[in-house]
């Protein structure tokens, strides 16, 4: 369960902002948008291949 304890004086947007963010660090919906259909392990294993890709990529790019 998410807690954000809001401070006397405080604004509701900027508490519901800390909570938005709270939750979205959760994974909940990415969880249940992952679930609502199957992906073939294949589909998965290439997925992951393809970003570990990227990722390398933008790391050389800094280098």
């Amino acid at each position: 369960m998410i807690v954000i304890p809001v401070k006397d004086g405080e604004n509701i947007e900027r508490a519901l902002k800390r909570f938005k963010r709270k939750f979205e660090k959760t994974g909940v919906i990415k969880e249940l948008r992952d679930r609502e259909a199957f992906t073939k392990p294949s589909v998965e294993r290439r997925f992951e291949i393809n970003k570990a890709i990227y990722v390398e990529g933008l790391q050389r790019e800094e280098e």
